[in-house]
């Protein structure tokens, strides 16, 4: 049913939007446009059940979209841009220190030890604008987020609210939750299209909510959806070290009609890992795994 759904169709096109909203690992914003384009033409609703960073969301701008995350702080930035921007906007102000009175250290560790003592999405925000490449690392012993302060200097509330408008504007119809990928996957009915960003089984085991991820309840959700006439694309580990590795992730064979590859960059994981070194030879490639068939 879902071939047959998708054989008239042609490739959707979509042009690169580098204004990324927070900054995550594991970031889609340089090549979301790359991904999109291996999604159908014409699709029902859009679902991103690991939404991070949005990268791909705030790229396609679907006409109807469900995007969600597990992760609560973060759900709660995200539910804020949907229906309260203005107040997003008050929590990164209201956090960001001005160089000329404080340095950022200073600034960036108040805000961390805020957010330590009891997790909140105002405090991530600005955490995550201002940490080190965008990995939002936490202990496993306590939960607490141990990722030092970036050497960039955070972009002032000015910058950041003109990126709130425009984001407001891309998602202007998209509904946020704060889910498990397999409630809202769920959802999705036939002509529908769910792009799946999973933590990463190679590299990600020590980022938010990857501890207790399980890619085997991702496939039996993925091979429900297939069942229905969903279209799932799925980003999954590739390769590393300028292709010299290869991350083997098992797939159930059958569940996938096409893979792709798309080339991520340098690995900003292994750079903070590294000690802020070039990495010249981490170079990251993704695979992209589509439960239909593309069009030559």
């Amino acid at each position: 049913m879902q071939l047959n759904l998708f054989s008239e169709n042609v490739r959707r096109e979509a042009k690169p939007f580098k204004a990324q909203l927070l900054k995550w690992i594991g970031n889609k914003q340089r090549f979301a446009h790359e991904i999109v384009s291996h999604f159908p033409s014409d699709f029902g609703t859009y679902f991103e059940p690991f939404l991070g960073s949005g990268a791909v969301l705030g790229t396609l701008k679907p006409d109807r979209a469900i995007a969600s995350d597990i992760f609560k702080p973060l759900a709660e930035i995200w539910i804020a841009l949907g229906s309260r921007p203005e107040e997003l906007k008050s929590w990164y102000s209201e956090r960001w220190s001005d160089p000329k009175t404080e340095t950022k250290e200073v600034a960036y560790e108040a805000v961390k030890a805020s957010y330590n003592r009891s997790p909140n999405g105002p405090d991530l925000l600005y955490l995550c604008r201002s940490c080190y490449g965008g990995v939002v690392r936490f202990r496993k012993r306590d939960g607490h987020m141990s990722t030092p302060c970036g050497a960039h200097n955070p972009i002032s509330p000015d910058s950041f609210s003109a990126r709130v408008d425009e984001w407001t504007m891309r998602c202007r119809s998209t509904r946020f939750l704060c889910a498990d990928f397999a409630e809202v996957m769920a959802i999705a009915k036939a002509g529908d299209l769910i792009y799946c960003d999973p933590p990463y089984v190679d590299s990600q085991t020590i980022l938010y909510g990857a501890q207790s991820f399980s890619l085997w309840m991702l496939f039996e959700s993925i091979a429900k959806c297939k069942a229905r006439g969903v279209f799932v694309a799925l980003s999954i580990d590739g390769t590393k070290r300028s292709g010299g590795k290869i991350c083997d992730v098992p797939i159930p064979r059958g569940l996938f009609e096409t893979e792709a590859q798309v080339n991520c960059g340098r690995s900003m994981l292994r750079r903070f890992q590294m000690a802020g070194q070039t990495l010249e030879n981490e170079v990251v490639a993704d695979r992209l795994l589509l439960t239909y068939s593309l069009p030559e």
